[in-house]
């Protein structure tokens, strides 16, 4: 029996012109080699899909404050080797007929999956506590996780902070004006927006927050593959490691 697909899938595969490279992902299967893009262009010639450039990103970070500076732990290492090992986080804006809204999301660097997000009107620190408080408690991860974000004041503050100690986080900052150093949050924005929200007039903040909870809770961890993942999704990466290391210790426990 087929699966059943979710809202944004639905609408995607009704759109004349589904959008980016990025955008075959939705394909039901993937190439037989992945060694370039261009398997990926045959595919996308056959199901009609066509790019779309991204459009430039507005920047939300505001390092203009006295708040201590975490040193810069992750150093561009984007790889973790198990869930809740490393997480980066970022904010970007969401433009609606009614004004701004803002999305902060965390996501595990080991799985490229989104494990903590908020949305509201204004950039303050509660928009990223919000997320954070999801991650946590979706998540439970233990001690020695490392948090990597830029020098925002809503990742500074002493209130983020605290949290971050509370449950021995440690925090991870981006250098100086250097978008790089937190690629991995600033591609999954990049995506969502060329994906999702340049395809989109949100008339109000609430319908642009379903829209975004539909992306991400429905396709971007369950179903939308990643190359960096061997091609399969956050949550059938994540599934695999585990299903992995449940045989590594049975085979242990059988030595």
């Amino acid at each position: 029996m087929p699966r059943s697909r979710s809202r944004f899938e639905r609408r995607t595969l009704r759109a004349a012109r589904p959008t980016g490279v990025l955008a075959s992902t939705r394909i039901s299967r993937p190439p037989a080699s992945t060694s370039g893009v261009s398997a990926w262009r045959g595919l996308m010639r056959e199901e009609g899909i066509e790019g779309q450039r991204k459009r430039p990103f507005r920047v939300t970070t505001d390092s203009r404050h006295s708040h201590p500076i975490a040193a810069n732990e992750l150093n561009r290492n984007f790889t973790a080797s198990a869930p809740n090992k490393v997480w980066v986080t970022d904010i970007t804006y969401i433009r609606t007929r009614e004004g701004w809204t803002y999305l902060a999301a965390i996501l595990d660097l080991f799985s490229r999956r989104v494990v903590g997000w908020s949305m509201d009107s204004h950039l303050n620190r509660t928009l990223a506590l919000d997320a954070l408080s999801m991650a946590l408690q979706t998540r439970r991860p233990e001690a020695g996780l490392v948090h990597h974000s830029d020098r925002g004041v809503q990742y500074a503050s002493e209130d983020y902070r605290s949290r971050l100690r509370e449950r021995g986080i440690i925090s991870s900052m981006s250098r100086k004006g250097d978008c790089w150093d937190n690629a991995v949050a600033e591609s999954f924005f990049s995506t969502l927006k060329a994906e999702l929200v340049h395809r989109n007039d949100y008339v109000s903040r609430s319908q642009a927050r379903a829209s975004v909870f539909d992306y991400i809770e429905a396709f971007y961890n369950g179903r939308r593959r990643h190359s960096a993942l061997g091609y399969v999704s956050p949550v059938e990466h994540e599934s695999a490691a585990a299903r992995h290391a449940d045989a590594v210790a049975a085979r242990r426990g059988a030595a």
